[in-house]
């Protein structure tokens, strides 16, 4: 088991907010494992806390056998430099650097030299020069996922990666975030609102109000074309 989450509780606002009630799940070393929930059902708080971008207020986290929410901020943000992929739904790429440069941030950040092979399989080659703002908006979410899997993460995290797309550009970065998953396979953790994308899943947990109120795995997985939207 790569993470297990163990009776997790956060509230906000002094505790007048529960956002996660008594979470525990478990996912394993090189498992695609989708949140699904819709907005305000404590999915995204969750994998904030899986990843180590928060701390909640009782229970454990467990990555690899260690224990990070007893980690200090400073052992936190090397465990995130060290292990930790993002995708999110906004872009967060710097509009000043080109896309070689925004790309470069997520490798410098690993000491890789050697992200060519993650650029090509991303048909990114010939954007490497162009700024964000000159990309479509699939292409700005492609040189997100060439940043992060530049890293060489052991764990992806994607919160809603295709909620700012089109269908058409949705299904094609669904296509290549998978590519990249058979490639190179790291465990995958998405957090959606969209049922469609949880077939595509090998494990779903399901959320409301704060609490698990499902998991399951998928018999066969759907790809990117066969799904719904």
């Amino acid at each position: 088991m790569i993470i297990s989450v163990k009776n997790v509780f956060k509230s906000y606002n002094n505790g007048k907010i529960e956002v996660l009630k008594d979470v525990s799940l478990d996912i394993s070393d090189g498992e695609f494992a989708v949140i699904l929930g819709t907005s305000g059902s404590g999915k995204s708080t969750l994998m904030n806390i899986m990843s180590g971008l928060e701390k909640p207020d009782k229970g454990n986290i467990l990555v690899n056998e260690s224990d990070i929410s007893a980690f200090s901020d400073k052992q936190l943000t090397e465990f995130r430099k060290n292990h930790i992929g993002f995708v999110f739904q906004q872009y967060y790429l710097l509009p000043h650097l080109n896309v070689e440069n925004n790309i470069k941030l997520g490798a410098d950040l690993a000491k890789n030299a050697d992200f060519g092979e993650i650029v090509q399989s991303l048909g990114l080659t010939d954007k490497l020069k162009q700024k964000p703002a000159e990309l479509s908006g699939g292409e700005q979410q492609r040189v997100c996922i060439a940043r992060a899997l530049a890293k060489n993460p052991q764990i992806l995290f994607l919160d809603e990666p295709t909620g700012a797309l089109d269908e058409k550009t949705g299904r094609e970065v669904l296509d290549c975030i998978m590519t990249q998953k058979a490639k190179f396979n790291f465990t995958m953790i998405m957090v959606t609102h969209n049922q469609n994308i949880a077939e595509m899943a090998q494990k779903v947990i399901k959320m409301n109000s704060g609490k698990i109120i499902d998991t399951y795995k998928n018999k066969t997985q759907k790809t990117a074309k066969q799904i719904g939207w």
